[in-house]
């Protein structure tokens, strides 16, 4: 049987730094003892969006303080904790050093294993620290740097069946923002003056609706976004609304359709599961309620059960950074050495084909 766990989590690999401390009982259940993160929203809002030189700076001033913080709040010592997990990428190489770095120190210090954690592995996991959920499951991570639909088999087992060919979704968001002159983070702007839009005001392109294949492509839209702009500048606040809900409206229907197909593809490939099949949606484009609902309904249709974490652990957090370490060492894997390297680019599917948004370094396609 696996034994009582205790751990201590890391997050640094974009603009906020945070820490947790999680337990994982025998039978597999969690207590989130502490999450505290603190966010960099402020000092990138001027840029409009993260500077990853004042980001590592950042992680570098707050970070001693919000360990200790999380293990004071969990009512812990450094000597109650079983093991330290920390990000070490995919991310921002700066503040992955930071993070990974503080890890390996404290592992070295008190003499505890280090995991070395990937971020989105972490986003993969989570739904089962908040709903128990059994492998197999399919997850869609929508974010500012990846859109992908993952088979999750089981920790370390990922199948990529696809992902964005351009833009993530969350660029394609932020992007669209900095166009109509709305402020950052993009994706909460857009979607706060969609509600005030008319959805069929413009038709927007669907790419790669009704294709077979599950990849997604965001950049087409973005471009027609802008040049609806440039047609009918200067916009007013209503062209803006308008142009927002529409943009919204035609990703939504984008996702309806591909991730339509991915549930199909899985019913098919897992014809027998015990349980009722589940989506699971994470990132930080999970927060928008227009896209939550359209991939609850499709759910519903489908007869899948549709599973999204509180938004504090669809954004970045060090709860899912310390969960997946738990899940780590409740398989038996062996800690990481601490010679261990961040990694920039850091694909869940290795073998999957080399694509942009594969986070994986290689041949554009």
């Amino acid at each position: 049987m696996v034994p009582f766990l205790r751990i201590l989590g890391i997050e640094t690999s974009c603009d906020e730094t945070a820490a947790a401390v999680v337990e994982r009982d025998a039978e597999g259940h969690s207590t989130v003892l502490s999450d505290v993160v603190l966010s960099q929203l402020d000092e990138h809002s001027a840029y409009g969006g993260v500077v990853p030189e004042i980001a590592a700076r950042a992680h570098v001033e707050a970070l001693d303080e919000l360990i200790e913080e999380a293990l004071t709040r969990a009512n812990v010592s450094l000597d109650e904790v079983d093991a330290i997990a920390a990000t070490s990428g995919p991310g921002l190489i700066g503040g992955l050093l930071v993070g990974l770095m503080t890890g390996k120190a404290i592992a070295r210090a008190a003499g505890k294993p280090l995991y070395a954690v990937n971020h989105l592995e972490g986003h993969a996991l989570t739904a089962r620290l908040t709903d128990g959920l059994s492998f197999p499951y399919l997850m869609l991570l929508v974010s500012g740097g990846h859109t992908q639909l993952i088979l999750v088999r089981g920790v370390g087992q990922y199948e990529r069946w696809g992902t964005t060919i351009d833009d993530a979704l969350g660029e394609a968001f932020d992007k669209t923002a900095k166009l109509l002159g709305l402020p950052y983070p993009g994706g909460p702007a857009v979607e706060r003056m969609a509600q005030n839009g008319n959805a069929d005001r413009f038709d927007f392109p669907r790419p790669l609706v009704g294709e077979a294949r599950l990849d997604f492509s965001f950049s087409g839209l973005k471009t027609a976004v802008r040049q609806a702009a440039q047609d009918i500048a200067p916009l007013s606040d209503q062209d803006v609304a308008d142009i927002c809900a529409s943009f919204q409206k035609a990703i939504s229907r984008t996702l309806k359709d591909r991730i339509g197909r991915g549930l199909q593809r899985f019913k098919t490939e897992f014809p027998a599961t015990s349980e009722k099949p589940a989506l699971v949606v994470a990132g930080g484009v999970a927060a928008n309620l227009e896209l939550r609902g359209t991939l609850q309904a499709l759910c519903d249709k489908n007869g899948f059960r549709f599973v999204a974490p509180p938004l504090r652990l669809c954004t970045d957090n060090a709860v899912m950074i310390a969960w997946a370490g738990l899940e780590r060492m409740a398989t038996g894997a062996a800690p990481d050495a601490l010679d261990v390297q961040p990694r920039s680019r850091w694909p869940l599917d290795s073998n999957a084909e080399t694509l942009i948004g594969f986070g994986k370094r290689g041949a554009k396609a």
